[in-house]
């Protein structure tokens, strides 16, 4: 399912939906971690913002909920290049995609996100809308 991240200046990036089928908008923050996105998803201090990852790809050791940081994650977005469809460890209890819908968490995967962190840092732009599917192109021409 399409997904497209809208930013302030209008610049408009498709990518693909996974974890929850919600639109946010939001303050846009950066995390140049390799490892460790279910601490990042869980750490209080990015509440109500949206979490560029730009390790190319997150996901790939699954989910265990006795590594949270907190009760419940606090972005209100995960923006990535590759969600993995598969987790691979032993402690798995999830997917990514899995527990991003439990906790109604959208994301985008197929997102430049090295492009768009640089984007950002060059004009001071940190907001951006997110629009599902069902919305025309119009709609998005519209922001």
């Amino acid at each position: 399912m399409k997904a497209f991240l809208i930013l302030e200046d209008g610049t408009v990036l498709t990518g693909e939906s996974f974890g929850a089928a919600r639109e946010v908008i939001s303050e846009v923050v950066f995390n140049t971690s390799m490892t460790g996105y279910l601490e990042i998803l869980t750490d209080p201090s990015y509440a109500g913002q949206s979490v560029v990852m730009t390790y190319p790809l997150i996901g790939n050791y699954g989910i265990c909920m006795e590594d949270m940081e907190s009760i419940h994650p606090w972005p209100k977005a995960l923006i990535v290049r590759e969600c993995a469809k598969l987790a691979s460890n032993f402690r798995n209890e999830m997917t990514l995609d899995e527990f991003l819908k439990k906790y109604d968490v959208p994301g985008i995967s197929g997102i430049d996100t090295y492009l768009k962190r640089v984007r950002c840092y060059e004009r001071n732009d940190y907001n951006k809308r997110r629009f599902r599917p069902g919305r025309s192109s119009k709609a998005v021409k519209r922001i």
